[in-house]
């Protein structure tokens, strides 16, 4: 499922970040996430292309 949602916890563990880190990335705006409720959430898919732009150079 491409649409998949993560919670920031999830998220750290995708990829075997500490949360704090995480959480601290997407306050930057450095990892595309969106905020519900005041809670961090993440789509796998924009993280998925996220993972491939950086990696690109």
């Amino acid at each position: 499922m491409d649409d998949e949602i993560l919670t920031i916890e999830e998220i750290a563990a995708f990829l075997k970040i500490k949360e704090k880190t995480a959480y601290d990335l997407a306050a930057k705006g450095k990892l595309p996430g969106f905020k519900v409720g005041g809670a961090w959430r993440f789509r796998r898919s924009d993280i998925e292309q996220w993972i491939e732009e950086s990696t690109k150079g």
